[in-house]
Protein backbone atom coordinates (compact mmCIF):
# COMPACT_ATOMS: atom_id res chain seq x y z
CA UNK A 1 0.00 0.00 0.00
CA UNK A 2 1.42 3.38 -1.03
CA UNK A 3 1.37 6.56 0.99
CA UNK A 4 -1.62 7.92 -0.95
CA UNK A 5 -3.57 4.73 -0.32
CA UNK A 6 -2.87 4.96 3.41
CA UNK A 7 -3.99 8.58 3.48
CA UNK A 8 -7.07 7.74 1.43
CA UNK A 9 -8.01 4.91 3.81
CA UNK A 10 -8.25 7.40 6.66
CA UNK A 11 -11.08 9.24 4.93
CA UNK A 12 -14.66 7.92 4.88
CA UNK A 13 -16.33 8.43 1.53
CA UNK A 14 -19.48 6.27 1.85
CA UNK A 15 -21.68 6.11 4.95
CA UNK A 16 -24.51 3.56 5.01
CA UNK A 17 -25.91 0.72 7.13
CA UNK A 18 -27.73 -2.47 6.23
CA UNK A 19 -29.51 -4.13 9.16
CA UNK A 20 -29.73 -7.91 9.08
CA UNK A 21 -30.32 -8.46 12.81
CA UNK A 22 -34.03 -7.71 13.13
CA UNK A 23 -33.71 -6.38 16.71
CA UNK A 24 -31.21 -3.47 16.44
CA UNK A 25 -32.58 -0.09 17.47
CA UNK A 26 -29.33 1.88 17.09
CA UNK A 27 -26.00 1.27 15.35
CA UNK A 28 -22.90 3.46 15.49
CA UNK A 29 -21.09 3.68 12.17
CA UNK A 30 -17.40 2.71 12.62
CA UNK A 31 -15.41 5.96 12.27
CA UNK A 32 -12.83 5.27 14.96
CA UNK A 33 -9.57 6.97 13.94
CA UNK A 34 -11.05 8.12 10.62
CA UNK A 35 -12.36 11.37 9.23
CA UNK A 36 -15.38 12.03 7.05
CA UNK A 37 -14.27 13.40 3.73
CA UNK A 38 -15.90 16.54 2.37
CA UNK A 39 -18.24 15.36 -0.36
CA UNK A 40 -18.80 11.93 1.21
CA UNK A 41 -22.02 10.13 0.24
CA UNK A 42 -24.58 9.35 2.94
CA UNK A 43 -27.30 6.80 2.20
CA UNK A 44 -30.26 6.65 4.60
CA UNK A 45 -32.79 3.97 3.73
CA UNK A 46 -36.48 3.84 4.51
CA UNK A 47 -37.15 3.12 8.21
CA UNK A 48 -33.78 4.68 9.11
CA UNK A 49 -32.49 7.98 10.44
CA UNK A 50 -28.83 9.07 10.52
CA UNK A 51 -27.72 11.19 13.47
CA UNK A 52 -24.41 13.13 13.41
CA UNK A 53 -22.83 13.85 16.81
CA UNK A 54 -20.05 16.45 16.72
CA UNK A 55 -17.98 17.36 19.77
CA UNK A 56 -20.50 15.64 22.07
CA UNK A 57 -23.58 17.42 20.63
CA UNK A 58 -26.23 16.17 18.23
CA UNK A 59 -25.56 18.19 15.09
CA UNK A 60 -27.92 16.90 12.41
CA UNK A 61 -30.56 14.25 11.81
CA UNK A 62 -31.05 12.94 8.27
CA UNK A 63 -34.17 11.10 7.12
CA UNK A 64 -34.39 8.62 4.21
CA UNK A 65 -32.50 9.75 1.10
CA UNK A 66 -29.09 10.12 -0.59
CA UNK A 67 -26.91 13.01 0.64
CA UNK A 68 -23.56 14.59 -0.18
CA UNK A 69 -21.93 15.72 3.02
CA UNK A 70 -20.73 19.30 2.61
CA UNK A 71 -21.42 22.70 4.08
CA UNK A 72 -24.40 23.26 1.83
CA UNK A 73 -26.72 20.70 3.34
CA UNK A 74 -25.27 20.46 6.86
CA UNK A 75 -25.90 23.94 8.26
CA UNK A 76 -25.81 22.74 11.86
CA UNK A 77 -22.44 21.11 11.32
CA UNK A 78 -21.22 24.37 9.81
CA UNK A 79 -22.49 26.27 12.83
CA UNK A 80 -20.56 23.96 15.15
CA UNK A 81 -17.36 24.61 13.23
CA UNK A 82 -16.90 21.39 11.28
CA UNK A 83 -16.13 23.29 8.10
CA UNK A 84 -14.03 26.10 9.50
CA UNK A 85 -11.53 25.66 6.71
CA UNK A 86 -13.88 26.58 3.88
CA UNK A 87 -15.60 23.21 3.72
CA UNK A 88 -12.54 21.61 2.16
CA UNK A 89 -11.07 19.76 5.14
CA UNK A 90 -12.28 16.40 6.42
CA UNK A 91 -13.86 16.35 9.88
CA UNK A 92 -14.37 13.90 12.67
CA UNK A 93 -17.90 13.10 13.87
CA UNK A 94 -19.85 10.17 15.24
CA UNK A 95 -22.60 8.82 13.02
CA UNK A 96 -25.48 6.82 14.52
CA UNK A 97 -28.08 4.99 12.45
CA UNK A 98 -31.42 4.70 14.23
CA UNK A 99 -33.88 2.03 13.13
CA UNK A 100 -37.33 3.67 12.91
CA UNK A 101 -39.29 0.60 11.80
CA UNK A 102 -41.86 -1.09 14.03
CA UNK A 103 -40.52 -3.80 16.31
CA UNK A 104 -43.41 -6.25 16.63
CA UNK A 105 -44.36 -9.31 18.67
CA UNK A 106 -42.62 -8.14 21.83
CA UNK A 107 -43.91 -9.96 24.91
CA UNK A 108 -45.23 -8.57 28.18
CA UNK A 109 -46.73 -10.28 31.20
CA UNK A 110 -47.33 -9.96 34.92
CA UNK A 111 -44.50 -11.53 36.93
CA UNK A 112 -46.68 -11.31 40.06
CA UNK A 113 -50.49 -11.35 40.39
CA UNK A 114 -52.31 -8.03 40.16
CA UNK A 115 -54.79 -7.37 42.99
CA UNK A 116 -58.28 -6.28 41.98
CA UNK A 117 -61.50 -5.58 43.88
CA UNK A 118 -64.38 -7.35 42.14
CA UNK A 119 -68.12 -6.96 42.79
CA UNK A 120 -68.79 -10.71 42.41
CA UNK A 121 -65.77 -12.34 44.04
CA UNK A 122 -64.37 -9.61 46.31
CA UNK A 123 -60.57 -9.34 46.24
CA UNK A 124 -59.09 -11.42 43.43
CA UNK A 125 -55.59 -11.86 42.01
CA UNK A 126 -55.24 -11.65 38.24
CA UNK A 127 -52.45 -12.61 35.86
CA UNK A 128 -52.23 -11.30 32.31
CA UNK A 129 -49.97 -11.42 29.28
CA UNK A 130 -49.90 -10.14 25.71
CA UNK A 131 -47.76 -8.53 23.01
CA UNK A 132 -46.83 -4.98 22.03
CA UNK A 133 -45.04 -3.10 19.25
CA UNK A 134 -42.76 -0.03 19.40
CA UNK A 135 -40.86 2.26 17.06
CA UNK A 136 -38.36 5.08 17.51
CA UNK A 137 -40.36 8.25 16.88
CA UNK A 138 -37.75 10.85 17.99
CA UNK A 139 -34.13 9.81 17.23
CA UNK A 140 -32.70 12.78 19.16
CA UNK A 141 -34.66 11.98 22.33
CA UNK A 142 -33.91 8.26 22.00
CA UNK A 143 -30.14 8.86 21.87
CA UNK A 144 -30.23 11.41 24.70
CA UNK A 145 -32.54 9.51 27.06
CA UNK A 146 -31.93 5.84 26.30
CA UNK A 147 -29.09 4.78 24.02
CA UNK A 148 -26.45 7.34 25.00
CA UNK A 149 -23.05 6.42 23.57
CA UNK A 150 -23.93 2.75 23.20
CA UNK A 151 -22.56 1.63 19.84
CA UNK A 152 -25.05 -1.21 19.37
CA UNK A 153 -28.42 -0.94 21.10
CA UNK A 154 -30.98 -3.77 20.69
CA UNK A 155 -34.56 -4.30 21.89
CA UNK A 156 -33.41 -6.62 24.71
CA UNK A 157 -31.51 -3.70 26.25
CA UNK A 158 -34.75 -1.85 27.00
CA UNK A 159 -37.40 -4.60 27.12
CA UNK A 160 -37.13 -5.00 30.90
CA UNK A 161 -37.88 -1.31 31.49
CA UNK A 162 -40.71 -1.31 28.96
CA UNK A 163 -42.32 -4.46 30.41
CA UNK A 164 -42.38 -2.99 33.91
CA UNK A 165 -43.89 0.21 32.51
CA UNK A 166 -46.54 -1.76 30.63
CA UNK A 167 -47.50 -3.91 33.63
CA UNK A 168 -47.75 -0.82 35.85
CA UNK A 169 -49.96 0.90 33.27
CA UNK A 170 -52.09 -2.25 32.92
CA UNK A 171 -52.62 -2.43 36.70
CA UNK A 172 -53.68 1.22 36.89
CA UNK A 173 -55.98 0.91 33.87
CA UNK A 174 -57.57 -2.26 35.27
CA UNK A 175 -58.34 -0.56 38.58
CA UNK A 176 -59.67 2.60 36.89
CA UNK A 177 -61.87 0.73 34.41
CA UNK A 178 -63.74 -1.15 37.20
CA UNK A 179 -64.63 -3.93 34.77
CA UNK A 180 -66.03 -7.00 36.53
CA UNK A 181 -63.84 -10.10 36.42
CA UNK A 182 -66.53 -12.02 34.50
CA UNK A 183 -66.63 -9.29 31.83
CA UNK A 184 -62.87 -8.88 31.26
CA UNK A 185 -62.73 -11.33 28.33
CA UNK A 186 -65.22 -9.23 26.35
CA UNK A 187 -63.28 -6.01 26.98
CA UNK A 188 -59.71 -6.93 25.96
CA UNK A 189 -59.67 -4.51 23.00
CA UNK A 190 -61.11 -1.58 24.97
CA UNK A 191 -58.75 -2.18 27.89
CA UNK A 192 -55.75 -2.45 25.55
CA UNK A 193 -56.55 0.85 23.85
CA UNK A 194 -56.98 2.49 27.24
CA UNK A 195 -53.54 1.27 28.41
CA UNK A 196 -51.91 2.42 25.16
CA UNK A 197 -53.32 5.93 25.41
CA UNK A 198 -52.41 6.06 29.10
CA UNK A 199 -48.75 5.18 28.42
CA UNK A 200 -48.21 7.23 25.25
CA UNK A 201 -46.58 10.13 27.12
CA UNK A 202 -44.34 7.77 29.10
CA UNK A 203 -43.01 6.16 25.91
CA UNK A 204 -42.67 9.56 24.24
CA UNK A 205 -40.22 10.62 26.95
CA UNK A 206 -37.95 7.80 25.71
CA UNK A 207 -38.28 8.94 22.10
CA UNK A 208 -40.47 5.87 21.44
CA UNK A 209 -44.03 5.29 20.27
CA UNK A 210 -46.17 2.44 21.56
CA UNK A 211 -47.82 1.46 18.28
CA UNK A 212 -49.64 -1.68 19.47
CA UNK A 213 -50.71 -3.07 22.83
CA UNK A 214 -52.68 -6.31 22.86
CA UNK A 215 -54.02 -8.33 25.78
CA UNK A 216 -54.05 -12.02 24.95
CA UNK A 217 -55.32 -13.42 28.23
CA UNK A 218 -56.33 -12.44 31.76
CA UNK A 219 -56.54 -15.44 34.07
CA UNK A 220 -58.24 -15.77 37.45
CA UNK A 221 -56.99 -17.85 40.42
CA UNK A 222 -57.84 -21.55 40.33
CA UNK A 223 -60.29 -21.33 43.22
CA UNK A 224 -62.24 -18.54 41.46
CA UNK A 225 -62.29 -20.51 38.21
CA UNK A 226 -63.56 -23.56 40.13
CA UNK A 227 -66.40 -21.46 41.62
CA UNK A 228 -67.26 -20.19 38.15
CA UNK A 229 -67.34 -23.77 36.82
CA UNK A 230 -69.73 -24.81 39.60
CA UNK A 231 -72.00 -21.86 38.88
CA UNK A 232 -71.99 -22.76 35.18
CA UNK A 233 -72.79 -26.41 35.98
CA UNK A 234 -75.78 -25.40 38.12
CA UNK A 235 -77.06 -23.23 35.30
CA UNK A 236 -76.80 -26.17 32.87
CA UNK A 237 -78.55 -28.60 35.26
CA UNK A 238 -81.55 -26.30 35.76
CA UNK A 239 -84.25 -28.21 37.73
CA UNK A 240 -82.35 -30.13 40.43
CA UNK A 241 -85.33 -32.43 41.15
CA UNK A 242 -85.61 -33.60 37.56
CA UNK A 243 -81.84 -33.96 37.35
CA UNK A 244 -81.92 -36.23 40.46
CA UNK A 245 -84.63 -38.42 38.89
CA UNK A 246 -82.60 -38.64 35.71
CA UNK A 247 -79.51 -39.69 37.68
CA UNK A 248 -81.58 -42.28 39.55
CA UNK A 249 -82.86 -43.74 36.28
CA UNK A 250 -79.30 -43.96 34.96
CA UNK A 251 -78.20 -45.72 38.16
CA UNK A 252 -80.98 -48.29 37.82
CA UNK A 253 -80.08 -48.92 34.19
CA UNK A 254 -76.39 -49.37 35.04
CA UNK A 255 -77.26 -51.75 37.87
CA UNK A 256 -79.45 -53.80 35.55
CA UNK A 257 -76.68 -54.03 32.95
CA UNK A 258 -74.04 -55.03 35.52
CA UNK A 259 -73.47 -58.78 34.96
CA UNK A 260 -70.20 -59.05 36.86
CA UNK A 261 -71.93 -60.21 40.06
CA UNK A 262 -70.33 -60.09 43.47
CA UNK A 263 -70.56 -57.36 46.06
CA UNK A 264 -70.79 -54.73 43.36
CA UNK A 265 -73.99 -56.35 42.08
CA UNK A 266 -75.49 -56.47 45.54
CA UNK A 267 -74.66 -52.88 46.22
CA UNK A 268 -76.02 -51.87 42.85
CA UNK A 269 -79.26 -53.81 43.41
CA UNK A 270 -79.64 -52.32 46.87
CA UNK A 271 -79.20 -48.84 45.55
CA UNK A 272 -81.55 -49.63 42.69
CA UNK A 273 -84.27 -50.93 45.04
CA UNK A 274 -83.92 -47.91 47.29
CA UNK A 275 -84.11 -45.52 44.38
CA UNK A 276 -86.98 -47.48 42.87
CA UNK A 277 -88.95 -47.36 46.11
CA UNK A 278 -88.35 -43.63 46.39
CA UNK A 279 -89.51 -43.08 42.83
CA UNK A 280 -92.52 -45.35 43.30
CA UNK A 281 -93.49 -43.43 46.41
CA UNK A 282 -93.20 -40.16 44.54
CA UNK A 283 -95.35 -41.51 41.69
CA UNK A 284 -97.97 -42.84 44.13
CA UNK A 285 -98.16 -39.47 45.84
CA UNK A 286 -98.53 -37.77 42.47
CA UNK A 287 -101.32 -40.16 41.36
CA UNK A 288 -103.19 -40.18 44.69
CA UNK A 289 -103.22 -36.68 46.10
CA UNK A 290 -104.64 -36.20 49.55
CA UNK A 291 -108.37 -35.50 49.59
CA UNK A 292 -109.64 -32.44 51.30
CA UNK A 293 -111.10 -32.94 54.81
CA UNK A 294 -114.91 -33.26 54.91
CA UNK A 295 -116.41 -30.22 56.60
CA UNK A 296 -118.60 -30.75 59.74
CA UNK A 297 -122.28 -31.39 59.04
CA UNK A 298 -124.53 -28.32 59.39
CA UNK A 299 -127.18 -28.22 62.12
CA UNK A 300 -130.52 -26.42 62.51
CA UNK A 301 -133.03 -25.90 65.37
CA UNK A 302 -136.41 -27.65 65.62
CA UNK A 303 -139.14 -25.27 64.53
CA UNK A 304 -141.26 -26.32 67.52
CA UNK A 305 -139.08 -27.14 70.55
CA UNK A 306 -135.76 -25.60 69.43
CA UNK A 307 -133.70 -28.81 69.74
CA UNK A 308 -130.63 -29.06 67.47
CA UNK A 309 -131.21 -31.27 64.44
CA UNK A 310 -129.15 -32.20 61.39
CA UNK A 311 -129.87 -30.03 58.45
CA UNK A 312 -132.48 -31.70 56.27
CA UNK A 313 -134.19 -33.68 59.08
CA UNK A 314 -137.92 -34.02 58.43
CA UNK A 315 -139.04 -34.68 62.04
CA UNK A 316 -137.63 -33.55 65.41
CA UNK A 317 -135.91 -36.30 67.36
CA UNK A 318 -137.11 -34.70 70.63
CA UNK A 319 -140.75 -33.75 70.09
CA UNK A 320 -141.54 -35.51 66.82
CA UNK A 321 -142.81 -32.34 65.19
CA UNK A 322 -142.63 -32.16 61.42
CA UNK A 323 -139.92 -29.82 60.16
CA UNK A 324 -141.68 -29.07 56.87
CA UNK A 325 -142.85 -25.49 56.70
CA UNK A 326 -146.48 -24.89 55.73
CA UNK A 327 -147.44 -22.70 52.81
CA UNK A 328 -150.40 -20.38 52.47
CA UNK A 329 -153.14 -22.10 50.51
CA UNK A 330 -153.88 -18.84 48.71
CA UNK A 331 -150.47 -17.25 47.85
CA UNK A 332 -148.04 -20.17 48.59
CA UNK A 333 -145.92 -18.04 50.95
CA UNK A 334 -143.95 -20.05 53.52
CA UNK A 335 -145.44 -19.62 56.98
CA UNK A 336 -143.74 -19.49 60.36
CA UNK A 337 -144.89 -22.40 62.54
CA UNK A 338 -147.91 -21.44 64.73
CA UNK A 339 -149.05 -18.69 62.38
CA UNK A 340 -152.90 -18.48 62.20
CA UNK A 341 -153.17 -16.01 59.31
CA UNK A 342 -150.88 -15.45 56.28
CA UNK A 343 -148.78 -12.32 56.69
CA UNK A 344 -148.95 -11.74 52.92
CA UNK A 345 -152.59 -12.15 51.96
CA UNK A 346 -154.31 -12.58 55.37
CA UNK A 347 -155.86 -15.94 54.53
CA UNK A 348 -156.66 -18.10 57.58
CA UNK A 349 -154.34 -21.03 58.04
CA UNK A 350 -156.10 -24.35 58.35
CA UNK A 351 -155.23 -26.60 61.31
Amino acid sequence: MGIMDAIRSQFIEVIEWLDDSGNTLLYRFPVQGQEIKNGARLTVRESQAAVFVFQGQIADVFGPGLYTIDGGNTPILSKLGAWMHGFNSPFKAEVYFVNTKQFTDLKWGTANPVMMRDTDFGMVRLRAFGIYSIRVAEPRAFIKEVAGTNGHFVTEDIEGQLKRTLVSGFSDALAESKIAALDLASNYDELGKFVRSKLSDEFKSYGLELTKYLIENISLPQEVEAAMDKRTSMGVIGDVGRYTQFQAADAMRDAAQNTSGGAGTGAGLGAGFAIGNAMAGAMTNAMNPKTAETPAAAKVNCIKCGAQLLAGAKFCSECGASQEKKKCANCQTELVPGTKFCNECGTKVEG
